[in-house]
């Protein structure tokens, strides 16, 4: 009882939006198993068939991609990409529950947490996901031979930024909808077009010229642009500082959407 008591008041003392976040963590100790497939699986797969496979073809008929084998050339541009789709699946249908299946959020109203602690909170639990997903592929890469700087752990948290930029602005449309229709559209006609307009498997200059201003504008070519150069170790001080600040610009304009369309839709 003792033991009970010294663990509710020091929960008591953790800020607002912690608190939050320690809701979404135990909820994930009760469900890790089923994260198994896009924190260590699919990094696995989607390196062996595009890297490996495709990869060992182009290498033999067309040589190196930027002057590197092409698995080591597509590996940073799915991480970047694996950090896009975490955050968008933890920004869609589980805000939806939170808000309207399930109330979570609506409860966590009723105590002394504001909306801000609730997006917080979430931004919060968003990240810690991404550490764990960006973490796993980095290693992954790493048993692949395609990790080729030291600087490579700060793609991490190029990563991290790509998946709360695409965060944020998902969690503000969720907060906004009454059903799950527009979550498809976001994958079918938002996310899965991203890959071909990002460089994430070829170099931007494959595609026609007058798609270039369109996949300057999305975070994930910034992302696989900036994770490009740290694992590779190309840098361009001018080009990441530009992906760094575009992403980090995404980030905040999310975040304050996020919390006055949760406002909207939570506070009556």
């Amino acid at each position: 009882m003792e033991t009970w008591g010294a663990q509710h008041a020091a929960g008591g003392r953790l800020p607002p939006s912690l608190r939050v976040l320690r809701y979404h963590l135990f909820s994930y100790l009760r469900t890790w198993r089923s994260s198994l497939t896009t924190s260590f699986l699919a990094p696995v797969l989607y390196l062996a068939a595009m890297g490996v496979g495709l990869g060992s073809l182009i290498n033999h008929h067309v040589g190196t991609v930027d002057h590197v084998r092409y698995l080591s050339f597509v590996a940073p541009g799915l991480l970047a990409a694996s950090a896009m789709q975490v955050a968008a699946s933890d920004s869609m249908y589980p805000v939806m529950a939170a808000i309207k299946w399930i109330r979570t959020y609506y409860a966590m109203l009723a105590t002394p947490l504001a909306v801000k602690d609730v997006v917080l909170g979430h931004f919060g639990w968003v990240t810690v996901r991404l550490v764990i997903t960006s973490v796993a592929y980095l290693g992954i890469m790493a048993a692949f031979g395609t990790v080729h700087s030291a600087l490579a752990p700060l793609a991490l948290v190029a990563a991290i930024l790509v998946g709360l930029s695409f965060a944020g602005v998902i969690s503000a449309f969720a907060a906004t909808q009454e059903n799950d229709q527009g979550f498809a559209t976001i994958s079918r006609l938002g996310l899965i077009p991203l890959f071909l307009l990002s460089a994430t498997f070829f170099p931007l200059r494959q595609l026609p010229g007058w798609l270039h201003p369109l996949a300057y504008a999305t975070p994930l070519f910034h992302g696989v642009d900036l994770c490009r150069m740290l694992v590779l170790g190309q840098l361009d001080w001018v080009s990441a500082g530009w992906d760094l600040a575009y992403l980090v610009g995404l980030c905040a304009l999310g975040l304050v959407l996020s919390r006055r369309l949760f406002t909207r839709r939570l506070v009556v």
